[in-house]
């Protein structure tokens, strides 16, 4: 029952992913795109990697099927579509492109052993000492925690790539304020977001989750009041966009700043003193959280925030 189910996954998988690319409808091809996600998340768990599936789910499919959105929005009309009709060549050359994409990483994977010894059983040895019971976090917080912290550090950067290409950032729509249904799902849905994602963190330290997924749902929470023309206050005052820029930076910042300190002590980059990695694991975890949530939610606003008060100095000079 299984394999006809992994098999019918396969097939669907493969084909949303050639609708993505091939529908010239931009809006259809989204929704392809998110739903490809969904699917994705879906073979993830099938592959016994919850934590990748829970990441691809929320990132993947949700928030990154916001931006492309938001995008398509701003850009408006269908470029693939009218560039594909002006160059038919260009079709058939991303065709070969990907057919010969397609043999190179199936030879790879057909050239792969059929079984490895890895590394799993050294990590799990010294799971009671990595300040994780769970065997993903204690590898992304601990074992290879230099290589998380880089995976911070650009997000950091991305958020400051587009707020340097991009001077002031879309305003979203107040159209969805005042609708009774919209006011009364974002009450219900942003408070359980807050909650899951703070719930997220705490599971990770012993089961799926942690900081990326609890990050991804405050992200969302961030996208959500932004689509239904609700600004968080934090963008609303050169105040409140100081703390933003804190608070995107503070993933960055406190794990460079743990690295620097257990480095003082144990002489080695991010190798925490025994019997207190799980307090720093935690410590990092918390700021990577915020900072995930805040870069996803920067990211959707496509540049830099603007006040209010320019807001409406900029609708008045339009009207005028």
């Amino acid at each position: 029952m299984l394999a006809a189910f992994d098999i019918v996954l396969v097939m669907a998988t493969l084909w949303l992913g050639w609708k993505t690319v091939a529908d010239r409808d931009s809006f259809r091809a989204i929704v392809h795109f998110v739903a490809l996600g969904l699917l994705v998340a879906m073979a993830w768990v099938r592959l016994r990697a919850p934590d990748v599936a829970l990441a691809e789910a929320a990132v993947g499919a949700g928030l990154t099927g916001a931006l492309v959105l938001s995008t398509a929005a701003a850009v408006g009309g269908d470029g693939p579509a009218d560039v594909s009709g002006r160059r038919p060549g260009a079709r058939v050359l991303s065709a070969v492109a990907s057919a010969l994409v397609f043999v190179v990483l199936s030879h790879a994977l057909l050239a792969l052993p059929v079984s490895t010894p890895g590394l799993t059983a050294e990590a799990l040895v010294r799971l009671d000492v990595s300040g994780a019971d769970n065997p993903v976090t204690a590898v992304l917080l601990n074992y290879r925690g230099y290589d998380t912290l880089l995976e911070i550090a650009v997000l950091l950067i991305a958020v400051i790539a587009v707020w340097s290409i991009r001077g002031h950032g879309v305003r979203a729509s107040h159209g969805l304020v005042e609708a009774p249904l919209v006011s009364a799902l974002v009450r219900t849905v942003v408070p359980a977001l807050v909650i899951c994602a703070a719930y997220l963190l705490w599971k990770g330290a012993f089961a799926p989750g942690g900081a990326f997924q609890g990050g991804a749902l405050l992200g969302g929470a961030c996208v959500l009041l932004l689509a239904t023309g609700r600004t968080p206050p934090t963008l609303t005052s050169e105040y409140n966009k100081a703390l933003l820029r804190a608070g995107l930076a503070a993933g960055t910042s406190v794990f460079l700043g743990v690295a620097l300190f257990v480095m003082a002590q144990s002489g080695g980059l991010l190798e925490y003193p025994t019997g207190e990695a799980k307090v720093w694991i935690l410590i990092i975890e918390s700021a990577a959280t915020v900072s995930i949530g805040l870069t996803l939610g920067a990211l959707y606003i496509g540049g830099r925030p603007v006040r209010e008060q320019s807001l409406a100095s900029k609708d008045s000079d339009d009207g005028s």
